[in-house]
Order: C-alpha cells, then structure tokens, then sequence
C-alpha cells in the first residue's frame, strides 16, 4: 500500500505554449520510507513551481513491494508532468549500514524510473546542494526549507522531503544556466559557426 499525496499548480496550457524556453526539472529526496519530489519549470533565471509532493511506502509491506510501489508511483509522476531531466541527491556513507542499504535501494528504483522514461540525470551531493540554495553547506532544513518558500513562493511547501527535493531541482537549475552563460561567453571565436579552444575543452571534459 502506497500513500500518495501531492500539491499541484500546473500552467495554463496558453501560457505553456509561448514558453518554448522551458526547462522542466524533477527532484528527488530518495528515501524507502518517504520519497519526497518536487517539480520545477526552468526559464532563464526564472524559477516556477509546478508540483511536489511525498510518495509513502508501507513498512509492513515487503520490501519487493514497497520498491515495487514507489517505482510504479514514481513512474506515474513522470508520465503526468513530462519532466526533461531528474536532479537526486547523491548516495552518502551512512553510520546505520541497514539504513544505507534501504536509500540505496530507493535510489536505484528512482534511477531506473528516470532511465526509462529517457531523462536527463544528475546527481549532487547534499552539501552541494544547500550551498546552492541557502548559502552554506551545512544549512539545516529549516533553512533549506525557507529559502525554497521564498524562491518558490506559490509552492507553500511544509514537507521536509519535498522541500529538499525542490531544492534538488533548484540546484540543477543554477548549475544549468551557469553551464548555459558559460557556453554562451565562450561560444565564437571569430569565425562563422566556430567555438572557441576553451568552449571545445569544455565540451570535451563535459
């Protein structure tokens, strides 16, 4: 059994269509217990907010099924919001072996989700991630959570899991355009249709 629950705000379909920009973003806080996610819409520097939510997995259940449960509620998400690319956090070496197998687990069912849906992913580190948002790298999640309410101001967002996610996608979102300004400046060396050496370097290292 698999509890379901989500806040969603999606575009006006109008609206939709004359953003032909749009970079649509899923972050994930990937967990058996709790997995939470969000989704973000990416233009320019704009930040929107389109949906996030919290998938639950029964721990009376099997393992089998709860993994099971989360890929096929996982999956439905992707299917319904169409994201072009998944943002997760990264693996960590966890005290509790037990519970680092379980988020490893949970990871792997949200990679393969993603995998089959053909979409872009990467992966950051947590620290990565709060000093994308907040600031600082050991932020607590108070902290993430307000500066995603105050990024995302239409999300109103109280779950700590679908904050981190949102915070997820964010990073990925600031990571993006600044890979994005940083072919732009480099892009051209004076021929028609050429890079500069360092843009093609970049290309080359990716």
């Amino acid at each position: 059994m698999l509890r379901y629950e989500t806040r969603l705000k999606l575009p006006q379909a109008t609206h939709w269509a004359a953003r032909v920009s749009v970079i649509r973003i899923l972050g994930l806080d990937p967990g058996l217990a709790r997995m939470g996610w969000g989704v973000i819409d990416v233009s320019g520097t704009r930040l929107s907010h389109v949906a996030h939510g919290v998938l639950r997995s029964d721990a009376k259940c099997e393992l089998a099924a709860r993994l099971l449960a989360l890929h096929e509620a996982l999956t439905a998400v992707i299917a319904e919001l169409q994201p072009a690319a998944l943002a997760i956090e990264q693996a960590f070496v966890a005290k509790d072996a037990s519970a680092a197998l379980k988020l490893g687990q949970a990871r792997a069912v949200a990679l393969m989700a993603a995998a089959r849906a053909g979409l872009a992913v990467a992966e950051y580190a947590p620290n990565h991630i709060k000093k994308s948002v907040v600031g600082a790298g050991h932020a607590d999640k108070l902290q993430v959570q307000a500066m995603v309410r105050r990024l995302l101001p239409t999300a109103q967002v109280e779950a700590a899991d679908a904050a981190d996610a949102l915070a997820c996608a964010i990073a990925h979102a600031h990571l993006s355009g600044t890979r994005a300004r940083i072919f732009e400046a480099l892009a051209g060396d004076g021929r028609p249709g050429g890079r500069s050496a360092a843009a093609r370097k970049i290309v080359a290292i990716g």
